[in-house]
């Protein structure tokens, strides 16, 4: 868990300062951003480490979903 912290951090400052109306699209793209590191992980976990409400779940899921298909397809999510 420790060596997430810094994961989970850099999330929360993202989400913390996109613009107003732009929240949920950040967090979606820092979950593609950092998927790999947390594909181990529940979704439950994924929200109570980033610090959003555990509503958010299905989101979670389907976000980490589509950076699986994302990066099979060639994403290079460390230019995100």
């Amino acid at each position: 868990m420790d060596t997430l912290l810094p994961v989970y951090s850099a999330i929360q400052k993202a989400i913390v300062d996109a613009a107003p109306g732009a929240k949920t699209a950040e967090m979606n793209l820092q979950l593609i951003k950092y998927a790999d590191t947390l594909k181990h992980l529940n979704c439950e976990v994924i929200c109570e480490g980033i610090g959003i409400n555990k509503s958010f779940r299905s989101e979670v899921l389907r976000i980490m979903k589509i950076a699986e298909r994302l990066k099979a397809a060639g994403l290079d999510a460390s230019r995100l």
